[in-house]
């Protein structure tokens, strides 16, 4: 026999026993149809929790998170970065609300939060995003009435009045102007304050009414020094989880923080669902003009192999609490574009480093970073950069992952990467 006939005589049979497996699947029982559907859903990652998460479920919604700093009020073009999510498939929005101060603004701002964040989840329900309640407070608070329901889930009395900046802050007078003096003058408050957990309430409820499920809550560190034994964070925080237990979309608010720490414990028993941190880029000068960096456990205060365990909200044990480490951004230092050491890179912080490196080299760093956390600590998980605020970058105040189109003109093209890293996911070899 010739090498045509035995070739031919190959390819029937192959159709043979494809066609022969294709009329044995549609002769299936319906139970044995639905059992093999049930065993490929299974293997899909599962974004399913109320009222509890399970650390599974959580560290899916990690392995899909990206900063998108101010999506939901107004920053960018929301229209293409709702496109962009969906195409890459993520699942945990970080920073979704990031106001920094401006309490003047909040009531507008919390309308137009829970209009786009029912478009979002209209397009994927199982979305969560995170807004922010960070170490500042400024005087711009007092334009703000206090709602009778923050009083009472607090249990203090019903008043008719505005909240007051002056209760919130430190009463030796520790950290006033920190973030600004003058007509920009900006605090950080004292969480011991009974004001001061008036706020935090009121703005967790408020963006949880709004449909958000995760919240930031800064450098949780700089808010304590009055609460050493974390008294006074567990009772603001019990108290959101509370309301979120009756108002929250799925019942459960996701609190997570910057911990140099390494987090808070208090009897066993975790704060935070998550922690967080920055990267913590370490610079490595090659040739002239390149500016190569790495990740390295301890390096300045990375949070690499320190995340404290407990029990979690959720009731679950662990050794080390699965913790985001993202590109921060806190501006430049005095040598913008030369080694510099400590937290900054070549001079800048991690965001605008990474911005202003070529696209090769972004996106090699992406690949680099999330496979090295992998590795390293596998309670790490990198949040991806979306869309965050860069410094003293010639043309851009803005990184934008989108790829570049006519409402995203400055757009990098680094989402296409980004949705291929979490395509392979961190078991893969790619």
């Amino acid at each position: 026999m010739n090498i045509y006939k035995r070739t031919t005589m190959r390819i029937l049979a192959l159709t043979a026993l494809t066609a022969a497996c294709l009329i044995a699947f549609t002769r299936a029982s319906p139970e044995r149809i639905v059992r093999i559907n049930h065993e490929a859903a299974a293997r899909k990652p599962d974004y399913t929790f109320k009222s509890k998460i399970s650390r599974e479920v959580l560290e899916n919604y990690l392995d899909r998170s990206i900063t998108m700093q101010r999506m939901l009020t107004g920053e960018g073009n929301f229209e293409d970065n709702l496109r962009m999510i969906g195409n890459i498939k993520a699942k945990f929005i970080g920073r979704a609300v990031c106001q920094w101060g401006g309490e003047a603004s909040l009531i507008e701002n919390f309308a137009k939060e829970k209009e786009l964040a029912a478009k979002v989840h209209a397009q994927d329900p199982q979305i969560i995003l995170q807004a922010c309640i960070f170490e500042i407070v400024t005087p711009q608070i007092d334009q703000i009435a206090v709602p009778d329901w923050a009083f009472k889930g607090l249990g203090m009395p019903v008043e008719k009045r505005n909240f007051r900046y002056a209760d919130m802050l430190y009463p030796d007078g520790r950290y006033k102007g920190h973030w600004g003096s003058g007509d920009r003058e900006g605090s950080v408050p004292d969480v011991s304050r009974p004001e001061t957990k008036l706020m935090f309430y009121f703005l967790a409820a408020s963006y949880i009414n709004a449909g958000i499920e995760g919240i930031h809550f800064g450098q949780v560190e700089l808010m304590n020094k009055n609460d050493p034994n974390l008294d006074h964070y567990a009772q603001i925080l019990g108290l959101i989880r509370q309301y979120a237990n009756r108002h929250a979309r799925r019942g459960m608010v996701i609190c997570d923080s910057h911990v140099p720490g390494g987090g808070f414990v208090k009897d066993g028993n975790l704060l935070m669902d998550v922690h967080a941190f920055p990267l913590r880029i370490k610079e490595t000068p090659g040739a002239e003009g390149e500016e190569k960096a790495i990740l390295e456990v301890g390096h300045t205060d990375a949070l690499y192999n320190r995340s404290k365990g407990g029990i979690t909200p959720s009731g679950w044990k662990c050794e080390h609490l699965p913790y985001l480490v993202e590109f921060d951004n806190f501006g430049a230092s005095s040598t913008p574009g030369k080694p510099t050491g400590g937290i900054y890179v070549y001079g800048y912080d991690e965001i605008s480093w990474f911005a202003k490196q070529s696209d090769e080299y972004r996106r090699e760093f992406l690949r680099y970073a999330y496979d090295w956390l992998a590795k390293t600590d596998p309670n790490g998980f990198l949040e991806m950069p979306g869309s965050r605020q860069t410094a003293r970058l010639v043309g851009r105040r803005w990184y934008d992952v989108n790829n570049k189109s006519e409402p995203v003109p400055n757009g990098s093209g680094d989402e296409d990467t980004i949705r291929d890293i979490w395509a392979h996911g961190r078991t893969s070899k790619r």
